[in-house]
This record gives C-alpha cells, sequence and structure tokens, in this order.
C-alpha cells in the first residue's frame, strides 16, 4: 500500500535528510509536496489529501500545534519530527501516530512508515465492510461497589466506561452508574471479556462497535448512537478487533 505523505519544515537541511531517507528506505512513500512553514503547510495541505504528515514542532510565526488546530476534521497521521522531547506529551495530545527525534534514526523511520500503512491498510479494509468483531460471548458478571453494598452486572449489558477522575461511569442502554473506582480498574476487571481502551477516557465493549470514522486519531459509534474518541496511540489495538 502507497502512503501519500507530505513534509512541513522550515529548515531545508531537515527536508533534503528526510527526502532522502524516504526514498532510499521507505519506498512505499510517496512525497506529494513539501512545506517551510505553517502557513505554505495549510495550503498544501488544502490542496492535498495526505495519508501521512511528518511535521516539525518549531518553526517561524507558530508551531506544528498551531497548524493542527486549524485543521480539526483531518483525516491523515501525523508523525513528528523535531529535536525537542518535551512537546511529546502535547504530541501525543494532538493525536500524533508516531515521535522521532532528529537526528532521525532510520530504525525509527521505518517504524513509524509501518505503523502509519499498517493502520491505514486496516482502515481502508474496513471501509466497506460490515463491522464483525472477532470476540468470544460475554458470558459473564462483574461486581459494582455501592455505598450500601455491590450491583452486579451482566457484562454483556456494558456498552462502554468513561473516565471521572477517580470514579468510571458505566453505560448501559438505559442508564449510567458512577463507581468510585478508576477506568484502570475497569480495564483490568474486564481485559477477558474484549473490552477495548480506545482512548485516556474511555473503555468500550467492541461488541457494541457499529461504526468506525476516519479522523484525528478516528472514532467510534456504539449501538446506542454514542460517538467515541479513538487515540491515535488506541487505534492500531481497535482495529485489530475487526
Amino acid at each position: 500500500m502507497k502512503l501519500n505523505a507530505i513534509i512541513i519544515e522550515d529548515e531545508s537541511n531537515s527536508r533534503e535528510i528526510l527526502r532522502n531517507y524516504l526514498a532510499k528506505y521507505c519506498p512505499q512513500v510517496e512525497l506529494l509536496g513539501e512545506a517551510d512553514s505553517i502557513q505554505t503547510g495549510i495550503k498544501l495541505l488544502q490542496s492535498q489529501e495526505p495519508d501521512l504528515v511528518f511535521l516539525d514542532v518549531e518553526m517561524p510565526f507558530g508551531n506544528a500545534f498551531d497548524l493542527l488546530e486549524q485543521l480539526p476534521d483531518r483525516t491523515f497521521e501525523t508523525v513528528f519530527v523535531t529535536a525537542y522531547d518535551h512537546y511529546a506529551k502535547d504530541a501525543l495530545n494532538h493525536h500524533a501516530a508516531y515521535y522521532i527525534m532528529k537526528p532521525i534514526n532510520i530504525d525509527e523511520l521505518i517504524k513509524a512508515v509501518e505503523y502509519v500503512q499498517e493502520v491505514r491498510q486496516k482502515e481502508s479494509s474496513l471501509a466497506d465492510a460490515v463491522l464483525r468483531p472477532k470476540t468470544k460471548a460475554l458470558n459473564g458478571k462483574i461486581t459494582l461497589p455501592q455505598q450500601d453494598g455491590f450491583e452486579v452486572l451482566n457484562v454483556a449489558d456494558i456498552l462502554y466506561c468513561k473516565a471521572d477522575d477517580n470514579y468510571t461511569e458505566i453505560y448501559l442502554e438505559k442508564k449510567k452508574i458512577l463507581v468510585s473506582k478508576t477506568l484502570k480498574y475497569f480495564e483490568e476487571a474486564l481485559e477477558s471479556y474484549d473490552f477495548a481502551r480506545i482512548h485516556k477516557s474511555y473503555l468500550v465493549n467492541v461488541n457494541e462497535v457499529v461504526k468506525y470514522r476516519k479522523g484525528k486519531g478516528g472514532s467510534v459509534v456504539i449501538s446506542n448512537g454514542k460517538e467515541l474518541l479513538v487515540s491515535a496511540s488506541k487505534k492500531k489495538d481497535l482495529l485489530a478487533y475487526f
């Protein structure tokens, strides 16, 4: 599968190095163009439809995050290529697929490209498919601690769980239950029942996913119509269920 890509980097030497590395080590990448600023990068992105954008963080008159915030409905994957490691958290919050430090390590570059390629291939295969999770029946029960005791639920009745600080909201078809346990607690408690952690805030019953939508990190639609964000770092794990 070919990946159409764009490089947005203000240093001509860095663009040349990345361009040459891609040509030599990542033949599946086809460059659509290059930009040397936020402004030219946005114009290029508006005229092209890349699968992948290699993006430097610090550039004149703004940074990479300014660019991404101007493109809220983007569908491309982002690989940050930067000399600064303190932007890693911000990159994750902006759904980066990968974060590469300068000087570029060739093995890391290859891993980043292969990761994006695998995700895009899976997305493409699901584009016209009926989603049928490769899961076993959710036969089992879970107890939810309450102030006056505990409540017993059938695992299959849980649509998804949402983090609320040190609490978790458990969503069922017709009601929501607030439990004084973290989302991590339920991730571990339900790990044998094919619940997928799709975001720092969401744990979803994969059997209840009826649609996947491309986007920054993508999103899923649950059987009750609720749409939940998928983080870029969790996308590959989610798609593996289908």
